[in-house]
């Protein structure tokens, strides 16, 4: 009596994780043809490419800002101060420069 509690509750993990197998290895099969495969590479290559360009395109802005701040100063009559060095006060430095 007490087993057929136990296998009416394990029942539907049994067939969870069966289901869950199967669905997990035709996923696996699909995923492991070429055409797919080859596609995916191509994909994530675009992405790449495009990341890329994005942070070239960031770096290029930051550079202009830079510029035309450094300039505006220039005419003001300030002279714009170097980056400050690390001091090893700030916690969130401190974290960052340890990772």
């Amino acid at each position: 009596m007490v087993w057929q509690g136990v296998l009416a509750k394990a029942a539907p993990t049994v067939v969870t994780g069966v289901v869950g197998m199967v669905a997990y290895e035709g996923l696996r099969k699909v995923a492991a043809k070429k055409p797919l495969r080859a596609a995916t590479v191509a994909v994530t290559a675009w992405g790449l490419r495009a990341a890329r360009e994005a942070e070239e395109g960031a770096a290029r802005a930051r550079l202009a800002v830079a510029d035309v701040v450094a300039e505006a100063a220039e005419r003001v009559g300030n002279e714009t101060p170097p980056p400050a060095a690390h001091s090893g006060d700030d916690p969130v430095e401190t974290i960052d420069a340890v990772r």
